[in-house]
C-alpha cells in the first residue's frame, strides 16, 4: 500500500509540474508575441463542438460563429410569440358546441378524477363553462377561428394548428419554465440558448438570442425564461428596451472619445485574453465576445429601433400607429427586422393572459382587449415575412405556457383555470406545413382524442427543422449530459412537418 501511494503521490507531483511549466511557457510566449498568438491560443482553446464531436467549427474564435447543423435544415431562425399567463384556447381556436350546451352543468368526475388544478377543488362539484364567443371556418383549410381573432382568421391557410399540446406543470412560474428550457427547474437553458449553443448566429452586430416584451409587466420567472443556465453567458437573451437606449448604459459618455474607447476596448481584450490563455475559463471567452458585442452595437441597436425609414403601409399592416411608442405590434415589426438581420433567435413576450374572472383578469371584457393587442400584429409579421422571402427560413410559435378549462372558476366575473393536459398552440413558416391541423379534443375540450404533443415533442420538432438531432445537442453538468428534451422520449412530429 505504501509503495502504491507514493507512486500516486509521485504521478500528481510530475502532472502539477507539468501543468505549472505549461502555463508559464504560455505566460512566456504571450508576453512575447503579444495579441497575435494570444489570438491563436484563444482559437485553440474554443476548439470544439455544441453539436457533438461531428462539428467542423474549429478555430473559430467567435463562440457565435455559425456552425454546422447535424442534417440539412428546414428553416434558420425562430420567432416565438409567447402569450404570457395561458390563453384560452376555448375561446380562440377549440370550438366545442357541446360544451357551450352544457354550460352550467357539473363535468363528470371521470374527466377530472385524480386530477390537480391551481384554484379548483376535483373533489367538490364543477361546472362546465361554455364559449359566448361566435366561431367561424376560415380559408381552404376549414380552421375554426372566433371572432377574438379577425385579423389571424385571414392567413389560417399560411397556419399550422395543434389542438393536443399538452404540459407537466400548471402554475405560471414552473409552467413558462418548462415551456421555455424544458425543465420546471431554475436555472436550466432556455430554448433560445439552446438554438445558438448549437447553431452560433449569422449576425455578428446584434445578440444571437434578443428578448422582447410588452403588457403590464413581465412574464413570471423573469429573466430564468431566457437564460442560458449552465451553457456560457455569451448564449443567454439580451432583452432590449423600446424606449431610450436599446440597453442600458450602451451608449458612450461625451466626455469619452471614440479612440478613447478604442482603446479601452482592446486593453481589457488583451487583458482577458491573457487570463483565457492560463485558465482555459470560457466564460472570459464570453466576456471578451460580450465587450466586443456591445462596442459594435453601439451603432447596431439604435439602427435596429429606429423604424422610421419603414413605409406607411407597412406600419398600417401591423397597426402601428406612433413607431416610437413601445407595444405588441412595434416588436412584432422589430422581430422581422431582427431575423433580417440574421440573429437566430427572438422572442416576444405579451402579458397578461392569465383569465381567471375577476375584476382585471375576465373572459368578457379583458380577453378581448388583449386578443386585439395580438391579432393585427401576429397576422402581419407572418405577411411581412412572407413577403420579404424570410417565412421560409423562418419558424414562427404562438402559444403561452397552458391553455384553460372547459370549467368555469367561481369568481365574481366569468374565467377559467390553468389546464395542462390539450390546449392550442400555431405554427408558421420554417418548414411547418400550412393549412394543417393536428390533434382533435373531447366534446368538451378537456382532454385529446388520440395522441398528444407534449412540450418534449415541441422543443424537439423545432430542433429538427432547424437542423438538430436533439438527441445529440446536449452538454455535460454535474455528471449528467443535459439537453433541452431532457431524458424521457420525445418524438418528432411528423404530422405537422415537412421533413
Amino acid at each position: 500500500m505504501n509503495r502504491i501511494r507514493t507512486s500516486i503521490q509521485q504521478n500528481e507531483a510530475a502532472e502539477e509540474n507539468s501543468a505549472e511549466l505549461l502555463r508559464q511557457t504560455r505566460r512566456h510566449f504571450f508576453s512575447r508575441c503579444g495579441v497575435g498568438l494570444g489570438s491563436i491560443a484563444l482559437a485553440d482553446l474554443m476548439r470544439g463542438s455544441a453539436m457533438g464531436n461531428d462539428s467542423s467549427d474549429a478555430g473559430n474564435s467567435n463562440p457565435l460563429a455559425p456552425k454546422p447543423t447535424h442534417f440539412p435544415a428546414r428553416a434558420k431562425n425562430v420567432i416565438f410569440l409567447f402569450m404570457a399567463g395561458g390563453p384560452s384556447q376555448l375561446e380562440m381556436f377549440d370550438h366545442k358546441p357541446k360544451l357551450t350546451e352544457l354550460s352550467g352543468q357539473p363535468i363528470p368526475q371521470s374527466f377530472i378524477e385524480g386530477k390537480r388544478f391551481a384554484f379548483m377543488d376535483s373533489s367538490h362539484r364543477i361546472d362546465l363553462l361554455g364559449s359566448k364567443r361566435p366561431f367561424a371556418q376560415y380559408g381552404e383549410c376549414g380552421a375554426y377561428v372566433s371572432d377574438l381573432l379577425p385579423y389571424t382568421a385571414k392567413i389560417v391557410d399560411q397556419l399550422t394548428f395543434i389542438k393536443t399540446c399538452k404540459t407537466d406543470l400548471f402554475n405560471h412560474a414552473p409552467a413558462k419554465l418548462f415551456m421555455n428550457t424544458g425543465s420546471g427547474i431554475f436555472g436550466r437553458p432556455s430554448m433560445g440558448s439552446w438554438i445558438t449553443y448549437g447553431l452560433g448566429s449569422e449576425c455578428s452586430d446584434l445578440p444571437g438570442f434578443v428578448v422582447l416584451q410588452s403588457g403590464p409587466r413581465g412574464p413570471r420567472g423573469g429573466a430564468v425564461n431566457w437564460g442560458s443556465g449552465m451553457l456560457p453567458t455569451t448564449y443567454q437573451g439580451v432583452p432590449l428596451r423600446s424606449q431610450g437606449d436599446p440597453i442600458l448604459n450602451l451608449s458612450t459618455p461625451k466626455s469619452i472619445s471614440n479612440d478613447q474607447q478604442i482603446q479601452l476596448v482592446e486593453a481589457v481584450k488583451q487583458l482577458n485574453m491573457t487570463r483565457l490563455v492560463e485558465t482555459g475559463d470560457q466564460e472570459i471567452a464570453t466576456r471578451i465576445n460580450s465587450y466586443e458585442m456591445a462596442y459594435r452595437m453601439q451603432t447596431s441597436a439604435p439602427e435596429l429601433m429606429d423604424t422610421s425609414g419603414e413605409t406607411a403601409e407597412t406600419l398600417e399592416l401591423y397597426g402601428i400607429k406612433d413607431p416610437k411608442e413601445s407595444s405588441y405590434a412595434r416588436n412584432c415589426l422589430l422581430a422581422r427586422r431582427l431575423v433580417e438581420r440574421g440573429v437566430r433567435f427572438v422572442q416576444l413576450y405579451h402579458t397578461n393572459w392569465d383569465h381567471h374572472g375577476g375584476t382585471t383578469e375576465n373572459l368578457e371584457k379583458h380577453l378581448p382587449e388583449i386578443s386585439k393587442e395580438i391579432d393585427q400584429a401576429s397576422a402581419a409579421l407572418i405577411l411581412d415575412l412572407k413577403r420579404h422571402g424570410l417565412l421560409e427560413d423562418t419558424i414562427v410559435v404562438w402559444g403561452g405556457e397552458f391553455g384553460r378549462t372547459p370549467m368555469g372558476e367561481k369568481r365574481e366575473s366569468t374565467g377559467r383555470n390553468h389546464h395542462i393536459d390539450a390546449f392550442t398552440m400555431w405554427f408558421a413558416g420554417g418548414g411547418f406545413k400550412p393549412g394543417v391541423t393536428m390533434g382533435e379534443t373531447d366534446e368538451f375540450g378537456f382532454g385529446p382524442v388520440g395522441e398528444s404533443a407534449h412540450v418534449r415533442d415541441i422543443h424537439a420538432t423545432l430542433l429538427h427543422q432547424l437542423g438538430i438531432d436533439h438527441e445529440r445537442l446536449s452538454v455535460r453538468f454535474q455528471g449528467l449530459d443535459v439537453r433541452l428534451t431532457g431524458v424521457l422520449p420525445a418524438r418528432l412530429l411528423k404530422e405537422v412537418v415537412e421533413t
